[in-house]
């Protein structure tokens, strides 16, 4: 034990293990801020949706050789995820579509460009890294770790402030308009929010892995509790443990960082369902 805490300390040692446990704390807090609303909405896969997106995004990006990619898809990925809204409501192209026609051609697209437009020497390597994060966590820079905490602050504001709108919302859309509010408006800032979210967790767990960031938390703590503020803080505090544990653990291990959440998540969750399952019985 002693020794494990030492090869911490040695480990923590270095800056970039230490912007990479800030980043990912930051993400983990945001991604399940905002999974509460998406699951009760039936929403999830959004997040899937919009990191092939972002995928694509960065594909371009690398193409055109962008010297600070997240400028390009950050813009991209918002600009995406208000035509997902817009087009999963005002047409016949139901929202599951939307986001699978989206994720299909971006994460298609983006491919075939950087395969067509490769800079690198190793491409499987680049794709790996963007797709399932497992390098690019560990390789942040100071500039970057202030970016991600600039956006990530900005993101708690957001939820902070529209809190009760975002309640509203989740829960009973059409009272929301038919009491003369803006329901439109704050499921823009809801799809806004959540595209800025996905772009800072491709960092951490990559386009593919995303999802489980917004998800496990969020199924997890509504399997014990059941109103939405004992939810949203459960989700929370499991997220941003399973995070900085799964940061941990890949380090001591030298497993991939973005799988390694993605498995304590999950673990939580079984966790979680026991602990249903015996309250249920007793």
């Amino acid at each position: 034990m002693i020794e494990m805490l030492d090869t911490l300390a040695h480990y923590f040692s270095f800056p970039f293990v230490r912007y990479a446990m800030i980043v990912g704390v930051l993400i983990a807090l945001c991604s399940s801020l905002l999974g509460v609303t998406l699951v009760l909405k039936r929403f999830s896969f959004i997040g899937d949706g919009l990191a092939h997106v972002a995928f694509g995004a960065a594909a371009i990006a690398t193409a055109l050789s962008f010297t600070n990619n997240i400028l390009f898809i950050l813009p991209v990925t918002i600009i995406c995820a208000i035509l997902l809204l817009r087009t999963g409501q005002n047409t016949k192209i139901k929202g599951d579509a939307s986001i699978a026609m989206l994720s299909v051609g971006a994460l298609g697209l983006g491919y075939l460009i950087m395969n067509i437009f490769s800079t690198s020497a190793n491409l499987a390597g680049d794709v790996c890294t963007v797709l399932f994060g497992s390098i690019s966590i560990l390789t942040l820079t100071i500039t970057e770790v202030w970016l991600s905490a600039g956006l990530s602050v900005l993101v708690i504001a957001v939820f902070l402030l529209f809190y009760n709108r975002i309640f509203a919302v989740t829960f009973d859309e059409d009272f929301v308009k038919a009491t003369g509010n803006r329901a439109k408006m704050y499921n823009l800032i809801l799809s806004v929010v959540i595209a800025v979210v996905i772009v800072l967790a491709m960092n951490l767990v990559g386009a593919l892995l995303i999802s489980a960031l917004v998800i496990f938390p969020a199924i997890s703590a509504m399997r014990i509790y059941k109103t939405f503020k004992a939810v949203t803080i459960c989700s929370v505090s499991m997220s941003v443990t399973c995070a900085a544990l799964g940061i941990v653990i890949s380090i001591l291990a030298g497993t991939p960082v973005g799988s390694t959440i993605v498995a304590v998540n999950i673990a939580g969750f079984a966790i979680f369902n026991a602990v249903a399952l015996v309250l249920r019985r007793v």
